[in-house]
């Protein structure tokens, strides 16, 4: 059975868009998330989302603030734990003219909508906080 992993993602948010990748690797292949992932031995939560933001879009991002927590088992059909992250998300500040390039776990990055986000394949979690951020914008 696997413990809990640490793990974090950043958002960046530019007016009425977040930023979101769209994933190589599982959990969440193929889905559409904000940028992060697994935290490094002696890392900080925080030090994780900005380093795994800058991996895969090349953001160069600073004052991260917690924003939401996750703990987030998967299964497979059969009912069997193959993965269990406790997910750090946090809101960031980056610069708004820094070109975004997809890379590391991510195969896409682009700008996107609640509207958008909501029809995108993405986890509930990325949804949620959309919802939260944008919500009153676009309901």
């Amino acid at each position: 059975m696997p413990l809990p992993q640490p793990a974090s993602s950043a958002i960046v948010r530019r007016g009425d868009r977040l930023l979101l990748v769209r994933r190589i690797n599982p959990p969440s292949q193929n889905m559409f998330a904000f940028p992060g992932g697994r935290g490094e031995p002696g890392e900080t939560p925080e030090e994780t989302a900005l380093r795994e933001l800058q991996e895969e879009t090349g953001i160069v991002a600073r004052h991260p603030q917690l924003f939401a927590t996750y703990d987030l088992p998967t299964f497979d059909a059969a009912g069997v734990l193959t993965s269990h992250f406790f997910l750090s998300v946090f809101t960031v500040e980056a610069d708004e003219d820094t070109a975004v390039a997809a890379a590391d776990d991510a195969i896409d990055a682009g700008w996107y909508t609640l509207i958008e986000i909501r029809a995108l394949p993405a986890p509930d979690s990325v949804v949620e906080c959309a919802e939260r951020l944008l919500g009153q914008l676009q309901c």
